[in-house]
């Protein structure tokens, strides 16, 4: 091994709550979860390299199993590092597994599949607790109508029509695992596993099942526009569940 080079590779898993935070990638000036994140390592190891993230969350949203990859040198060993870094993260974060990884090893680019959850709150009255947490709903919702939606998004689509026009993608087909809505309470979830998503792509899905009919979705997964599919739900609402690998 060279001087100076990291010497353990490390898999955190990492949970947020999104809402004070720009979402995760670093911006100058402003908060974000990899900021904090960057800033523990920092005070932790003695050299931080390489660090990867299998999500990008964008502001506001939340995670209860995000994956970093990093390379570190010095520091505590690794069944001590959560217990080191949590005191050293802000209270929304914390870093609840780490385990040594190969050294092939890439949070983003190993990631075999991905996993969210939209919860959609639908009791009649608002509830302080789900601010921020959920996105309120009051108006009726047919959720026979929501199964026919989430049935026919599996497999592989062209899901341009729920991602944002200005974009950087040049594949828009994503292939989806498994999609459902479960009722829990006055929650109804949306749950998602597929191989990636696009931006927005599930705020996007949501928004658009709650307001068109059993037989309107379909056409959008054949590449339609964005401007041809509905309502961009709110960030609040969602959560990144699991990452496989």
């Amino acid at each position: 091994m060279r001087s100076g080079a990291p010497d353990v590779r490390l898999k955190l898993t990492v949970e947020y709550d999104g809402t004070p935070f720009y979402g995760w990638a670093a911006q100058p000036g402003r908060p974000t979860v990899e900021a904090a994140l960057r800033d523990a390592l920092a005070q932790t190891f003695a050299n931080v390299e390489g660090l990867a993230v299998a999500g990008r969350t964008d502001r506001g949203v939340h995670a209860l199993a995000n994956v970093v990859s990093v390379d570190v040198e010095g520091g505590p060993p690794t069944e001590r590092a959560a217990a080191a870094l949590n005191p050293r993260l802000p209270d929304e974060v914390s870093v609840v597994n780490v385990e040594p990884a190969p050294d092939d090893f890439h949070a983003r680019f190993s990631a075999r599949a991905r996993s969210y959850r939209y919860r959609v709150y639908t009791r009649r009255h608002p509830s302080p607790f789900e601010a921020r947490r959920s996105w309120w709903f009051p108006r009726p919702i047919d959720e026979e109508r929501l199964h026919v939606h989430a049935a026919a998004l599996l497999g592989e689509h062209d899901f341009r029509a729920f991602t944002r026009t200005a974009t950087r993608h040049k594949v828009f087909v994503r292939g989806v695992e498994s999609a459902q809505w479960i009722r829990r309470g006055d929650h109804l979830d949306f749950e998602i596993t597929a191989d990636s998503f696009l931006r927005h792509m599930v705020r996007a899905l949501v928004g658009t099942m709650l307001e068109l009919g059993p037989d309107e979705l379909m056409p959008l997964l054949a590449g339609r526009t964005r401007a041809e599919a509905g309502t961009t739900a709110p960030p609040w609402g969602l959560y990144l569940v699991e990452v496989a690998y």
